[in-house]
């Protein structure tokens, strides 16, 4: 589309000026500087009718309603990890000013803004002896990871990172500003945690802060030609474990770029994540068993303060374009690994970056105090695939881990967690939810958003 055909078909939708003067921020239309819609993850196409960089909550419920009265429909960006499109029909709102972030140590929460990342509250926290319960990658954004559940590094620990939120201020799609908690309109708050964007634009949550300044904690990376007996080893290991420690196991072809360590570039390796809040002596006894089963190329496993918890995991930061896939495991047989080694080991021919098995169970699978949309708190495994779409292997990654999927079929349990899906396709994302939380998704979504101003990108409809 040129920039001349864009701009025609916003002038037949809607005024630009009109949208200006009815918000504190910034708009930006096709060809204007600042109409820049590139994310962390560079395949998403976005095309909106104009970018919104909001002021505040009623800047969104601004722009919601003006949404509503031209038939158009509203997404949401922070900070792009997901790859959902935006087309003309759509205002693209950023949240990057929303950017409050205020921590309470005497009632141990945090009041953060939804263009807030979590490294930025892990920052502000650890004065305090206090932890986020965050993601695997700080550099997310907070209201994104909660919106979605959120498993992190130490979910065998603490849970859901979803569980820790006590209210939310939120725009609906009739363009109110609504505060939601266990006590004022719980049943947004139920579906807030969860649902992704189904119900709202988060604006704003308010969340716990656990107590915690030091964890023993980090990854071990073994040779891949090792692969095969590591993932055994580690599949018959992670069972074991205490619920004072959580484990994921990754196989990794890193290329040979900056901020890759030289030992692991341009290199398979099998790396296991190990994450415990117990001391180090008896957290070193547990790993233990799993640190001898091959000669490591790197043991970066050790005390390590809070703050460095993105070190565990060690996801890239910079933009790229990324290809992802996976299920929830309900089990994980010898038979399983066999398979899985077969599809990414060292003898595949695989295009995939990554392949990663994330134990789930402990306190994830507890009754949370309050209930939220987030379901399949009963698996055991959550499988992942990251490709990179890049010339000339674009159709090559994405066959690869459908063939990979496919393959570990016969252990999953036919769900997926909502922060592991990177779709607008209707079918995928009710993979994410069972029946019941999807009718229940979708009869608040039609109370709340009567004109269908949110059903754009990964939601319940």
């Amino acid at each position: 589309m040129t920039y001349q055909q864009h701009l025609t078909d916003f002038n037949r939708l809607a005024d630009l000026d009109g949208l200006r003067a009815k918000i504190r921020g910034a708009v930006y239309g096709p060809g204007e500087t600042g109409y820049d819609t590139v994310g962390f993850n560079v395949t998403a196409v976005n095309e909106p009718t104009a970018v919104i960089d909001v002021a505040d909550a009623r800047d969104v419920a601004a722009v919601i309603a003006f949404a509503g009265e031209h038939g158009m429909t509203v997404g949401v960006r922070a900070t792009g990890h997901a790859a959902i499109d935006t087309d003309r029909r759509s205002l693209l709102v950023r949240t990057g000013a929303l950017d409050t972030c205020e921590v309470d140590p005497a009632d141990r929460t945090a009041r953060v803004g939804a263009g807030v990342r979590w490294q930025q509250v892990i920052d502000a926290a650890a004065p305090h002896g206090l932890a986020p319960v965050c993601g695997s990658a700080p550099g997310v954004g907070v209201v994104g990871l909660l919106s979605g559940g959120g498993v992190g590094p130490l979910v065998r620990t603490f849970g859901l990172s979803a569980d820790y939120v006590r209210s939310f201020e939120v725009v609906t799609g009739d363009g109110v500003i609504r505060r939601a908690a266990p006590d004022e309109n719980a049943e947004l708050f139920w579906g807030l945690r969860g649902g992704k964007a189904t119900l709202g634009l988060i604006t704003e949550v308010v969340i716990e802060l656990p107590e915690l300044s030091e964890m023993y904690a980090g990854a071990i990376y073994f040779d891949g030609a090792d692969a095969a007996v590591v993932l055994d080893a580690w599949r018959v290991w992670a069972p074991t474990l205490s619920r004072s420690a959580s484990t994921s196991v990754a196989l990794m072809r890193l290329p040979e770029l900056p901020g890759v360590p030289p030992m692991l570039a341009g290199r398979f390796t099998v790396a296991v994540r190990y994450a415990s809040v117990a001391p180090a002596s008896a957290a070193a006894a547990e790993l233990a068993s799993i640190r001898s089963v091959a000669a490591p190329i790197l043991d970066a496993v050790g005390p390590m303060p809070y703050a460095a918890i993105g070190a565990i995991h060690a996801d890239p930061v910079d933009p790229m374009p990324v290809h992802e896939a996976g299920m929830l495991l309900g089990e994980l047989t010898d038979e399983a690994v066999q398979t899985l080694v077969g599809q990414a080991g060292p003898d595949a021919a695989t295009t995939l970056l990554m392949v990663e098995l994330r134990q789930l169970g402990g306190a994830l699978a507890d009754e949370p105090a309050v209930h939220s949309a987030y379901c399949h708190r009963d698996a055991a495994y959550n499988l992942h695939t990251v490709g990179v779409l890049v010339r000339p292997i674009e159709q090559a990654v994405v066959a690869d881990a459908d063939r990979l999927v496919d393959a570990m079929r016969p252990w999953a349990t036919g769900g997926r967690m909502p922060n592991f899906v990177s779709s607008a396709d209707p079918a995928v994302i009710r993979t994410c939810y069972d029946d019941d939380t999807v009718a229940w998704l979708a009869a608040l979504a039609r109370q709340h958003d009567p004109r269908g101003v949110l059903a754009v990108g990964q939601v319940v409809r």
